[in-house]
This record gives structure tokens, C-alpha cells and sequence, in this order.
């Protein structure tokens, strides 16, 4: 049983509306949202998926349903590191807290172009080359272990990031100060780039690393064009809110990168043995597919991905917790800015930004 293309339509249409509602209140009423807003858009996002689901189910069959729910797990729980980055940029760029709404917005639209034309790509190759799942099970393999156990390597990826911001800086002219959320303003008469532009730089090369990692785990799920974009449109649809909502319960999630690390291992294990039961390669048992090579179901997928986040989580809280007893809480609070630098290593996205131009990068 195939989705029907006016289901597919009118869902695409229905998700973009909200979106553009979304993001034209934020324009209207730009503010810092509170515990109980935030928390109410959250429950509605996901509310929403559920609902998505339900209808999925009705209109075709639970596969498809199943499918959708598994990738927007895993979807999801990849936003999250996402999200962790996005509070690193946020901190070292020093954003006024007051235009973060509009800039993570900026950041979700981003990665959403992004993460489509990945897909388009994604779906053409798998469609003409079934071997390509042999290239993408072995890339997640060695994204968990990246994942797992950060090293040094992903100094390049700094180093990457640091020279396109310094390239930005030199080829136009940005002024010290934060003009609101805008992008140009005024100075001396002339218009110049706010700080703003190099977050929008540092947001972009974020979304395009973990793009390349998000799109072959939930290709390991479904091959739904369809579902793996609205799994990826819901997963950031409620990322702003939980931005404000998380806070310092960042810094408690010491072990989240273990879970998903065990994600992406079991779904790269999965491709790989999807692309030996569908073998076509002569190198590789003859040309011939390799029968016993199982085949896991979306069901099994689901449970896999479900129990990994629920134990990291709960291991992350009680460790958050014991840690807590034996050390006195600062004033302050915890800040989510050193869990978002190990993050960072881990996913190979850049781990120090500059807040401000250098004096010889000022506004010229």
C-alpha cells in the first residue's frame, strides 16, 4: 500500500503553513519564552507527530506509521545534538537573548533546505546504486565510534570553520555591535553587516555536518522520500522551544552521546545487512544476494532506538543526580556551554568561534 499523493500534498502544505505561522510570530512579537510557553509549544510539536502518525496509520497501514515514528526518534534525538551546538554558537557569538527566537528560526529553515536536498540526492542515488547502503551503513558505523569516543580529528573541522569566518570578515564589513536580530544596519551613514551574518555562517556549516549524518540513519529506516522529510520537518519544528525549555538539563545529559552513538551503530548495522540481503556487487558473493543475511523490522528499529534514549537518559540524570550530592550547586546554575564544546568534537563541528570581530576584521 503506497501514501496517497493528496495525503503527501496536503501534508506538506499543512506542515509549511504551520511553519510560516510560526515564524511570523516570532517576527510580530519577538521575546524570550517563558518555562510554561515553551513547554506547551514542545507538548504540541510532538503532540502534533503523534497525531501525524495516527493519521498515517489510518490512511495506509502501520509500517508506514512505523517508519515515521522510528525516524522522528532518531530524527529527534540527532536535534538534540543539534541543539547543543546551537547553545555554543549562541554563547560564544553572544547573541542578545532577546533575538535568539529569530535566529534559531533562521537556523531550522537552514537546515531544512538542507536536509531536502540531501534527501532529493539520498533517494535519487539509492534508486539507481543499492550498494550505496553498503557506504552508508559504514559511515554511521564509524559516525557512533566518532561519536563514542571524540579524538583529536575533528581539529580540522575547527580549523574549516575558523578560516570561513575569518574569509567572511575580510570580504565585508561587519560592525562590533548586535543591531537587534537584523542582519545590516547603519553606521556612520553607511550600511554595514551585524555580527549577525557570522552566526548565520556558523549556523549553516552546523546544519550541513549534521546533515550528512542525519540523513543515511533514517535512509536505514525508511526509504520514503516523504517520510524522511516530514520525520526531519517535525524533529526541528519543536527545536526552538525546547532550546529555552532544556537549559541547564543540557549539562545533565552526560551520556546522551552513548545512546545515540548505539543508534547510529544498530542502524548502520542494519544497512549493511540490508545491502548484503539485496547484494548486487560481483565482488561480494558472486553478484548474488545473500540470503541469510536478516532483514530487521521497523518494529525492532523502533524498540532499539526507544530503550537506547531511555537509558542514556535516565543513566544521565542519576549520574546528574549522585554528582549532585556530592558537590554544592553553584548560585548560578549550570550552564550547558562545556557539554555543547564536547559535543561538538564529537560530531566534528567547529568547537570555538570568535564572540566579536578582531580589531583588524572591524567595521571598515
Amino acid at each position: 500500500m503506497e501514501l496517497p499523493l493528496w495525503f503527501e500534498v496536503g501534508s506538506l502544505v499543512g506542515l509549511t503553513l504551520i511553519l510560516v505561522a510560526d515564524l511570523l510570530l516570532i517576527i510580530k512579537r519577538p521575546h524570550v519564552p517563558s518555562t510554561k510557553e515553551s513547554t506547551l509549544w514542545v507538548v504540541f510539536y510532538v503532540v502534533l507527530a503523534l497525531l501525524f502518525a495516527l493519521l498515517m496509520l489510518a490512511v495506509t497501514n502501520g509500517e508506514y506509521a512505523g517508519q515515521f515514528v522510528a525516524g522522528w526518534l532518531t530524527e529527534y534525538s540527532l536535534s538534540i545534538d543539534n541543539l547543543f551546538v546551537f547553545v555554543l554558537i549562541m554563547s560564544q557569538f553572544s547573541v542578545p537573548r532577546a533575538a535568539q527566537q529569530k535566529v534559531l528560526m533562521v537556523g531550522i529553515i537552514i537546515a531544512l533546505i538542507l536536509r531536502g536536498i540531501f534527501i532529493l540526492l539520498g533517494a535519487a542515488i539509492i534508486e539507481q546504486f543499492s550498494w550505496v547502503f553498503y557506504v552508508f551503513g559504514a559511515f554511521l558505523i564509524y559516525t557512533a565510534w566518532r561519536q563514542a569516543f571524540p579524538g583529536d580529528e575533528d581539529e580540522d573541522e575547527e580549523k574549516k570553520e575558523s578560516f570561513i569566518v575569518r574569509l567572511l570578515r575580510r570580504r565585508i564589513a561587519v560592525s562590533d555591535e548586535y543591531d537587534g536580530a537584523k542582519v545590516r544596519t547603519v553606521l556612520n551613514g553607511k550600511k554595514v553587516f551585524t555580527p549577525m551574518i557570522i552566526v548565520f555562517a556558523a549556523l549553516g556549516m552546523t546544519d550541513l555536518l549534521f546533515a550528512i549524518d542525519s540523513i543515511p540513519a533514517i535512509f536505514g529506516i525508511t526509504q520514503s522520500p516523504f517520510i524522511v522529510f516530514t520525520a526531519n520537518l517535525f524533529a526541528l519544528m519543536g527545536l526552538r522551544q525546547l532550546y529555552f525549555l532544556l537549559g541547564g538539563l543540557l549539562d545533565r545529559l552526560k551520556y546522551l552521546h552513548f545512546g545515540i552513538a548505539f543508534i547510529l551503530a544498530f542502524i548502520g548495522v542494519k544497512l549493511v545487512l540490508h545491502a548484503m540481503h539485496e547484494n548486487e556487487l560481483p565482488f561480494i558473493n558472486g553478484g548474488e544476494h545473500i540470503e541469510w543475511a536478516p532483514e530487521i523490522s521497523t518494529w525492532v528499529s523502533l524498540g532499539v532506538i526507544v530503550a537506547s534514549m531511555l537509558v542514556a537518559t535516565v543513566a544521565s540524570l542519576i549520574a546528574a543526580r549522585r554528582d549532585g550530592l556530592r558537590e554544592p550547586v553553584p548560585a548560578t546554575g549550570p550552564t550547558p556551554v562545556g557539554h555543547a564544546e564536547d559535543v561538538a568534537d564529537e560530531q566534528g563541528t567547529p568547537r570555538s568561534v570568535d564572540s566579536h570581530p578582531s580589531d583588524g576584521d572591524a567595521a571598515r
